[in-house]
């Protein structure tokens, strides 16, 4: 974006804040509330337009869905402070999501940018639980959507040149240098480790913040109880088989 364009977004920012804090002070209208999320909503969209003019800044996408997200948490809290304001906080993750996703859509060489893309969905939906389901099943929620992140990125194409690692090669005719091998996209199986290990954790909360789990607690008395009554069982057939055998029956 040039400089003379970026001078008209911020200038007529300025004038709409300008004009707001007027009719507050004259007592026209309550417009206070309106300055910041108006200033964060040019910041966010002047970012945004540089996104989509440009492929190569696919990085505004990222701080501009951060404007826009801040915009929407203030707007939300100060004009309707009851329950919606309940889910201004998941709306500031539900944009940063976006905003990652954005930078991967534009270039899919970019597949990090979902890991904190999911991240992002991720704390929206833990922030959005209701406040009587904190504890396990808010840690529950935070490990299941990560390891649904790693899975997610698991099937995800990804050109070998874009991959973590050295690239493979492979050698030269009549003796010359070996080249980058050209390959097809194809899937990382990188991801599967941290999937497996945070869907484990996530699995094991889950359990833990269910009646399962009350239910569980009784297993090992109950295992003792039944080992011993076993253990009794084969102590009083043994000795009954002995005392058949001293008598010769």
């Amino acid at each position: 974006m040039n400089s003379a364009k970026t001078s008209i977004i911020a200038g007529l920012a300025l004038m709409a804040a300008g004009v707001l804090l007027l009719l507050d002070l004259l007592g026209i209208l309550d417009s206070a509330a309106l300055v910041w999320p108006l200033i964060f909503a040019a910041a966010g969209t002047a970012f945004l337009t540089l996104f989509f003019r440009s492929r190569d800044d696919w990085w505004a996408a990222i701080p501009g869905s951060v404007f826009l997200g801040l915009a929407a948490v203030i707007l939300v809290t100060q004009l309707w402070p009851g329950p919606a304001a309940y889910w201004a906080g998941a709306s500031l993750f539900l944009f940063m999501g976006a905003g990652f996703a954005a930078v991967y859509v534009r270039e899919p060489a970019n597949w990090w940018a979902l890991i904190p893309c999911g991240v992002m969905l991720t704390l929206s939906l833990v922030v959005a639980l209701p406040p009587a389901w904190g504890g396990m099943p808010v840690a529950a929620g935070l490990f299941l959507g990560l390891a649904a992140t790693f899975a997610a990125l698991a099937l995800v194409p990804v050109r070998p040149e874009h991959r973590p690692g050295p690239a493979e090669a492979f050698p030269g005719p009549h003796g010359q240098p070996g080249q980058q091998a050209p390959a097809e996209p194809a899937r990382m199986k990188w991801p599967l480790i941290p999937a497996a290990v945070l869907a484990v954790l996530g699995l094991i909360f889950a359990l833990q913040a269910t009646v399962l789990l009350t239910a569980s607690e009784f297993f090992v008395p109950v295992l003792l109880v039944l080992a011993g009554v076993a253990l009794l069982i084969y102590a009083f057939r043994h000795r009954a088989g002995g005392h058949h055998k001293a008598h010769g029956v």
